[in-house]
């Protein structure tokens, strides 16, 4: 029996999946199991994973479900003590594993260990473009208000966490796809602390030219799972709502001005940062929403390729090894 189940849901993941297993081979704890779900892939995704020699690994396939169900059979397959969880196209750092233990194992207590994300964003062929740190939280003990304000985990590929924790929680909710993450972190703090590890551990992969299609779909789940999310919650959170709020228009501002160029996108981005100043007049004051309103400016005052050339010249593109993702 392995110390961790590592489970990967994989749905015509052909482009990156032989890389993303390539990132748990080389993890420096290495007493894992390595659980892969076949979502339906039509793709070259089976023949790609059963190339690959390693005893640790496991494939089980099963028809199309979603990243939830996927989630959950890996689950009933899984035999560790700790679960972890990776996107088949997302990548770890090589000391993930073994730094999320060490922080559950030094708290016995907290039942989910999470590190903070690089995003990378990557052209179609799936070439790194660049890495965009996340803000470095360290929200650690009792965090359910602060993730009830911001999913601070940012995705599905973060978290280690302990089996008791697992099943005192239930599965994924297959109600909520795309909010899943979310929806299960705060269902986990309700009755687990949360232990931070510093350090830049998950590279989250985004294609930038298949976000534009996205994004409006993400809203509407977004806005779903928020209302799902204040359901549960106890009379005394609710005024913390107008603070959801407010995150859930900065980030979709944020959407869409980074990949919806057109009039529409501009006017939405528009609209959602108008939105959140009106619901908190503070939020100028952050220096996040300072710069999107810069990039909103320049959008609006300058033709698009002038605009995009001053864009490019703030992003400030970080490679792997820059000491800007060090704790």
């Amino acid at each position: 029996m392995a110390k961790i189940s590592v489970i990967i849901p994989a749905y015509n993941a052909e482009k990156t999946i032989a890389e993303t297993i390539e990132s748990v081979q080389k993890q420096s704890f290495s007493d894992f199991e390595l659980i892969v779900i076949n979502d339906g892939s039509k793709d070259r995704t089976v023949e790609i994973l059963e190339s690959i020699q390693d005893e640790r690994l496991q494939i089980f396939s099963y028809e199309n479900g979603g990243v939830p169900v996927a989630r959950n059979r890996g689950i009933s397959h899984a035999t560790g003590e700790f679960i972890a969880f990776l996107d088949a196209d997302d990548l770890w750092t090589a000391d993930k594993l073994e730094l999320q233990l060490m922080a559950l194992e030094h708290n016995p207590k907290a039942g989910v260990a999470y590190s903070w994300t690089c995003f990378m964003d990557v052209d179609e062929q799936g070439k790194p473009l660049s890495f965009l740190p996340s803000p470095r939280y360290a929200f650690s003990g009792h965090v359910y208000e602060k993730l009830l304000v911001s999913d601070f985990i940012h995705n599905g590929s973060n978290t280690l966490i302990r089996r008791q924790a697992l099943e005192s929680t239930g599965g994924f909710d297959p109600t909520c796809p795309g909010c899943e993450d979310w929806d299960y972190w705060l269902r986990l703090s309700t009755r687990w602390y949360f232990v931070v590890i510093p350090q830049h551990q998950i590279l989250y992969r985004r294609t930038l030219g298949g976000m534009s299609s996205k994004v409006e779909a993400m809203k509407k789940v977004a806005l779903i799972a928020m209302e799902k999310a204040y359901q549960a919650a106890p009379p005394e959170l609710q005024y913390l709502k107008n603070s959801t709020m407010v995150s859930f228009h900065i980030y979709f501002a944020g959407l869409y001005l980074q990949h919806r160029g057109d009039t529409s996108g501009i006017s939405q981005a528009q609209q959602h940062l108008w939105s959140a100043i009106c619901l908190k007049p503070q939020v100028l004051l952050d220096k996040t929403t300072q710069k999107l309103f810069i990039k909103l400016l320049l959008k609006l005052i300058l033709p698009a390729k002038v605009a995009n050339y001053f864009l490019q010249l703030m992003k400030k593109p970080l490679t792997l090894s820059d000491p800007r993702l060090e704790a």
